[in-house]
């Protein structure tokens, strides 16, 4: 089952790649955002019609995105969480979510714990710049870089069935920087296809490439 996505306020604009892929978690699914900071895809995933959830360490975005939410869903506030996932235990342990959602981060302690949180058919949508975004700017420390692959590996060690990956340059320079920009994103599902060597595997699910 997929859900129509509306399209993001200019000032908000979620990733083109979010936007094409959200679509592949279950419509209506508790869906996260990780470290959120403004809560650009917080936002647009709550329009969406996902039951939204959000986590960053900073507690002046975190307030802004609350009070943005409470206005829209009463209670739903209290899904936005101020918490440093990197220093403090996972805050969401237990809860299976339908859509996982990160760009702009990187914290490899972090990648095991998200693949796990994915529901059975949930979707993790990740993006976020290379080891060559060192080449021309920021950010360059490797740490928060990813190297050639790294993605797939991720996805390969957890057992997910990648339906889009790319790696490689956009040239969609902002008048700030004055440059692109080297990213790897992928879209992967935690789905099963069962045995493919054998016959009688039945139905597999579709992910539309659309």
């Amino acid at each position: 089952m997929t859900v129509a996505l509306p399209a993001a306020p200019a000032a908000q604009s979620a990733s083109p790649w979010v936007q094409r892929w959200a679509r592949l978690a279950p419509a209506g699914c508790d869906a996260l955002d990780v470290a959120c900071g403004s809560g650009r895809h917080t936002r647009w995933l709550h329009e969406a019609g996902y039951r939204v959830h959000a986590v960053d360490r900073d507690a002046g975005a975190v307030a802004s995105l609350q009070a943005w939410l409470a206005a829209r869903a009463p209670g739903a506030e209290a899904r936005i969480r101020c918490h440093d996932i990197e220093q403090q235990p996972w805050p969401f342990a237990g809860h299976a979510l339908g859509l996982i959602v990160v760009t702009h981060y990187l914290w490899r302690p972090l990648l095991p714990t998200l693949t796990a949180a994915l529901a059975p058919g949930g979707a993790l949508i990740y993006e976020t710049f290379t080891l060559a975004q060192a080449g021309i700017g920021k950010p360059s420390n490797p740490d928060f870089l990813l190297r050639p692959g790294e993605l797939l590996d991720v996805a390969a060690s957890a057992g997910l069935h990648v339906v889009a990956y790319e790696d490689g340059y956009l040239p969609d320079a902002s008048p700030q920087l004055g440059r692109g920009r080297f990213i790897q994103r992928i879209a992967a599902v935690n789905a099963r296809y069962g045995d493919m060597s054998g016959s009688g595997i039945g139905e597999p699910p579709r992910h539309p490439l659309l």
